[in-house]
């Protein structure tokens, strides 16, 4: 494994970190607590010591999982950077399928969110504190940023950071956070087929010495070899939602790439993927989606695979630009 510093932190952090969401949540097909389990303590085997979690994955579940995992690993030989904002304490039970849950930004709710996480987790200290998808009206608030300094202080928080979503977007968010709140690390997407508003978010960390993370980098299973023609995904899993059409489209831009890992360029598509993101120098560490042993062991090998030429990144820049060379998409009937 290769490491790299986050930002201006002293973190010292995986280039291939493990995305907890993807077995702490049924999201992506993984139902086996104890599977999950197993890949997270092989992920540490493997080299990788920053685990992203959150305490709305699973409930709590998300946090729990990883402290028993790493259980009896010297707690300075990990990273563990978690989230907060989604009060599933009291509407844990009222989510609509993928749909958010209330957030709660205020002072009282951030101190107990970092409790209960400090509790599952096993630990007195969050390496990394984000901001789990907030709006701009929540990045606007003194009050917020007061609470982590003071939590920061008090020995609880190292650094802050903001991750942004649900989905892909946010530039205004993340351009507020790195400018105006000086976060440690902004969690984005980025990924050959999500480029954008990502790429305007590079000098803007340059900058302002902002680590950024990057996750999803195979677009949700386009860049890794899951998607198939025709393929459907089963209820719960939340690809499922994907309008008609859009996985055929998809799958044209990927043919249009290929060039990636032809021939004798010795990485997969899956490795090619994270190498891209890899490629800027502000992301610090990329968070694959990581579901079975076979895709662990491919993705920590990934820093080790030839990176991306400077060639290589502006034809992928300028394929994605001009929307891979498709014929326009036509509007629905």
């Amino acid at each position: 494994m290769k490491y790299r510093r986050l930002g201006q932190t002293d973190l010292l952090i995986s280039e291939v970190g493990f995305g907890v969401w993807s077995v702490a949540t049924t999201w992506w097909g993984v139902r086996d607590i104890a599977l999950g389990r197993r890949l997270l303590r092989q992920a540490y085997d493997l080299g990788i010591n920053f685990y992203d979690t959150a305490d709305v994955y699973g409930n709590g579940r998300g946090e729990t999982m990883l402290a028993e995992a790493l259980e009896g690993i010297p707690r300075d030989k990990v990273i563990i950077a978690t989230k907060f904002g989604y009060d599933f304490y009291r509407y844990g039970g009222q989510r609509q399928g993928h749909g958010e849950l209330p957030q709660d930004f205020s002072s009282s709710y951030v101190r107990k969110a970092l409790e209960e996480s400090l509790r599952r987790l096993g630990t007195d200290y969050v390496d990394l504190y984000q901001v789990h998808n907030p709006r701009l009206s929540a990045l606007e608030r003194d009050e917020l940023f007061a609470t982590l300094e003071e939590l920061q202080r008090q020995g609880k928080v190292r650094y802050i950071g903001v991750a942004l979503g649900p989905d892909i977007g946010w530039e205004e968010e993340g351009l507020y956070a790195m400018t105006q709140r000086k976060v440690s690390s902004l969690q984005i997407i980025y990924s050959i087929l999500e480029q954008q508003p990502a790429r305007r978010f590079f000098p803007v960390a340059r900058e302002t010495g902002c680590g950024l993370l990057s996750r999803v980098p195979h677009a949700s299973g386009l860049l890794d070899g899951t998607y198939r023609p025709g393929m459907t995904f089963p209820p719960g899993d939340h690809r499922a939602h994907r309008r008609q059409g859009w996985l055929e489209r998809s799958l044209r831009k990927v043919e249009r790439v290929t060039f990636l890992w032809e021939a004798e360029m010795a990485r997969t598509i899956g490795q090619a993927a994270i190498q891209f993101c890899l490629s800027e120098p502000t992301i610090s560490s990329v968070l694959p989606n990581i579901t079975s042993e076979k895709e662990l062991k491919e993705f920590a090998a990934a820093p080790h695979t030839p990176p991306l030429t400077p060639e290589e990144v502006a034809r992928l820049h300028h394929l994605f630009d001009h929307d891979f060379f498709l014929e326009p998409e036509q509007a629905p009937a």
